[in-house]
This record gives C-alpha cells, sequence and structure tokens, in this order.
C-alpha cells in the first residue's frame, strides 16, 4: 500500500513541504492548531508570499476544480495520526525572548500532541531546527508516550529552503540529509524521496546528532562569509579600497567562490540570526563553547552594518540629526521574493531614523502588510516614486528586482535632493550618477 503523509504544522516550512509531497504523488493531510490558517489552505491560498506555493496548492488541494485531490488539510492530531504511515514535524522554533537559546516549546506540543494517537507502527520526522541532542530526547518521549510504543520511532530530517526558492529547494534538493536509528526508518524516507533521489539528490544517512548539526553549521558557515565580506566592507571605508572590486577578486579563488560575497547591510530572517546563537547557546550548554565564539563576533558584524547605513545616511545629508529630513526607504523585506520582514535590515534601518527624528516613508513590492504590522507609526507608500517624492536622501534596502529597473531620471525629478545610498551594492552607479543622481554605495567609498 502506498505511503501517506502528514505534515504538522502549516507555516511557511510545513505548507510547502506538504504542497511539495502531495506533487511528488502521495495522499498528504496537513495539520494546523490555527483554524483560520487551515480554512485558508484548503480554499488552495496561503498566509505568505512564496513564488509557486499558491500554484502548486491549487494543483493538490481536495476540492479545487481540475486538482489531484491529494491534499488535504486538518486541526484533528487522531485523524492525523489515524492517516499517516510518515509524520512530518514542521513548526516553527524560535528564540527565546531575552536568551539565545531555541524555544523548543512548538516541536515538544506538537509531538506530545501526537503521541497519544499512534495506535500502530509509524515513523515521526522531525524538520525543525533544533538543538544537537534534543532528537534523542523526543526519541525516547515518543516511545514512551505513543500506545505503539518502540514502533513509533523517529527520525531526524533538517530542512535546507531558501525563501523564494522554496518549492524547487523541496521539490529538487541538493542534498537531503536523515539522521536515523534503524533500517525501518531509512527505508521509509528512501520512499518518500525516491524521486529527487532518482534525478541525482544526494542522500545522506547519519546518527541523530549529525543531522541535527548539519543545518546549524550550514547556517553559521553562511553568517560567516556574508559577516567576512561585511567586515571587509568596513577596512575598504577605511582605507579607501572598493570591496565591490575585492570580492569580485576573491570569488575567482575556487576555495571561496563569488557567492555570498555581496557586501551591504547585513543578514536578517527568520533563520539565520537566531540559528548561530542557538548554535551559540547549546554549545555553552555542551562545555564546547569556545569553538564556536566567532560566532559572536559574525553577530557583532552582522548588527553593525545596520547602524552604518544610518551614520551614511546622516553623512550624506551633510547634518548630526534627522530632525526635519525626509528618507526613503526602498525595501522591508529581509531579502527579495518574500514577503518576510523577520529580524529585516531594511526595517531596523527605517525604524532607527525614524526614531531618531526623520520623516520615513518605506516602499516594498510585497512585504507592506507585514511591515506595517510591526512598525505601524513608519510611513508607506504604493510605489517607489511616490516613496522617494520630497526625499532629502533615498537608501535601496532590499535587493529587488523592480529597484534594478527603475528609472533614474523619473525619480530625480520626484525627489528634493538626488541622493541615493545602496545598502545592498546591487545597483550601477554609472546608469543612476548619469541621471544626476550623488551616489554611495557600502564598502565603496570612492567607486
Amino acid at each position: 500500500m502506498a505511503l501517506r503523509i502528514t505534515v504538522i504544522g502549516t507555516g511557511y516550512l510545513g505548507a510547502t513541504h506538504a504542497a511539495a509531497m502531495a506533487e511528488l504523488g502521495f495522499e498528504v493531510l496537513g495539520l494546523d492548531v490555527v483554524p483560520e490558517k487551515i480554512a485558508l489552505l484548503s480554499q488552495g491560498r496561503v498566509p505568505m508570499y512564496e513564488p509557486g506555493l499558491e500554484e502548486l496548492l491549487g494543483k493538490h488541494v481536495a476540492g479545487i476544480e481540475g486538482s489531484s485531490g491529494r491534499l488535504r488539510f486538518t486541526t484533528s492530531f487522531e485523524e492525523v495520526a489515524d492517516f499517516g504511515d510518515v509524520h512530518f514535524v514542521c513548526v516553527n522554533t524560535p528564540q527565546k525572548p531575552g536568551e539565545y537559546a531555541c524555544d523548543m516549546s512548538y516541536v515538544e506540543s506538537a509531538l506530545a500532541s501526537l503521541a497519544p494517537h499512534l495506535k500502530r507502527p509509524a515513523l515521526v520526522v522531525g524538520k525543525s531546527t533544533v538543538p544537537v541532542g534534543s532528537a534523542e530526547r523526543l526519541a525516547a518521549e515518543l516511545a514512551a508516550t505513543a500506545p505503539v510504543g518502540e514502533e513509533a520511532e523517529l527520525a531526524w530530517n533538517p530542512e535546507f529552503l531558501r525563501e523564494g526558492f522554496a518549492v524547487d529547494d523541496t521539490l529538487h534538493p541538493d542534498r537531503i540529509v536523515v539522521g536515523v536509528r534503524g533500517a525501518r526508518a531509512e527505508e521509509l524516507l528512501r520512499e518518500v524521496y525516491r524521486t529527487p533521489v532518482a534525478e541525482g539528490s544526494p542522500f545522506i544517512v547519519t546518527d541523530f546528532p549529525t543531522a541535527e548539526l548539519v543545518k546549524t553549521a550550514a547556517n553559521s558557515f553562511l553568517a560567516t562569509k556574508i559577516s567576512f565580506i561585511n567586515a571587509m566592507a568596513e577596512v575598504c571605508e577605511a582605507a579607501d579600497g572598493d570591496v565591490a572590486k575585492l570580492a569580485e577578486a576573491l570569488g575567482h579563488d575556487d576555495r571561496i567562490g563569488r557567492k555570498f560575497l555581496r557586501a551591504g547591510i547585513g543578514f536578517g530572517g527568520g533563520c539565520l540570526p537566531k540559528d548561530i546563537r542557538a548554535f551559540m547557546a547549546r554549545a555553552g550548554e555542551l562545555g564546547a563553547d569556545q569553538a564556536l565564539t566567532f560566532l559572536r563576533e559574525v553577530d557583532s558584524v552582522n548588527m553593525r552594518r545596520r547602524g552604518h547605513m544610518v551614520e551614511l545616511a546622516l553623512e550624506a545629508l551633510g547634518t548630526t540629526s534627522f530632525l526635519g529630513k525626509r528618507v526613503a526607504v526602498l525595501g522591508a523585506t529581509f531579502k527579495p521574493d518574500s514577503d518576510d520582514v523577520r529580524d529585516s535590515p531594511a526595517l531596523n534601518v527605517a525604524g532607527q531614523i525614524h526614531l531618531q527624528g526623520g520623516q520615513v516613508t518605506v516602499y516594498d513590492p510585497k512585504g507592506m502588510d507585514n511591515a506595517r504590522r510591526i512598525f505601524p507609526t513608519l510611513g508607506y507608500a504604493d510605489s517607489a516614486l511616490e516613496a522617494v517624492r520630497g526625499a532629502d536622501v533615498v537608501l535601496h534596502l532590499t535587493e529587488w528586482r523592480e529597484f534594478r529597473e527603475l528609472d533614474p531620471a523619473g525619480l530625480a525629478a520626484a525627489v528634493a535632493t538626488p541622493t541615493l545610498l545602496d545598502g545592498r551594492n546591487a545597483l550601477d552607479p554609472e546608469v543612476w550618477r548619469k541621471a544626476g543622481w550623488t551616489f554611495r554605495a557600502m564598502g565603496r567609498p570612492r567607486a
């Protein structure tokens, strides 16, 4: 009999995973404890922006005309336990308020709610990013509380989704990592991922701790690379160098590579910042804190970039105060092709300037509603042109394609002063200068 799959938690990760599993041919039942979210998904709609996800849901959600009907949603753990052979746990693991550590309460609650209903052999698969050592503890708790006992197995299968590319990353992953204890769990997961493995995706089998470490190690390496080039941008500022040319030269070294060497205002979002902090916290608990002390500087460099953009804005205005100054901010999300504003460097900069008395107007192609909820006191515009109207300085803080395709001459006619600060090193300085703009990019004081 064909495997049936459930997905517990239908946020960004869970909704994408559920839709992708249906696309791969499985019968899928998604669960969430928020009825409004289930109602929305049952209509083939999503509460977030992710390219291609709504279209994929429309292909498979039961009740939608022309769909395969392979995907349904529920709020019942009993129904999920009765339906599924493999249960994916895709709930959030945020940073604890006031601490570096990870909040495991959603994962623990999901397993505690599912376990009492497991009355036949099942595989529970964690996809959430958790502190190393969590799976061992959760596996014991699962076996102790499930009626089926040790036939309720646990595996860990970390996610590596990039916002803006999540659908493709799930259907065509660059690697599949599974932490398992036995042959049965491995066999089931090989069946789940049969299609991408046949297409060439590597299938890496590990123990629990290694599987848990892969995601946090990968995010820590990525964060380190981003903060490294941003640290070099600070040196270039002091030495009149050009960080873009420096990155270009470094990127030709095959040992380093070109990706993520664009200096700017740093990283944000719901993963990198909290994951590296949780990694440091867990290393301390394990007595290995000295191994990750460098991540404190990675985090520090990253946060420092936001303050530096505020300083550059004051410098560009030729003043020591934002009082009475109009500042346009292009970008609110932490990255393009997403509506995610969690720990967004762009909104952080906008908020800092606003708190210092500046009249800030923000525009973002997809993140406006989420930005308004977090920063309701900022000004918002319906287009880039409206955002810059009357501005004394314009800050480019999220590298949306729309911003790279703007008409500099048209915008120059709308601003009070044609001064642009590129916080992402993504715009062409010559194009903007030819249109009459004073252009300044981070880490490129003379470029």
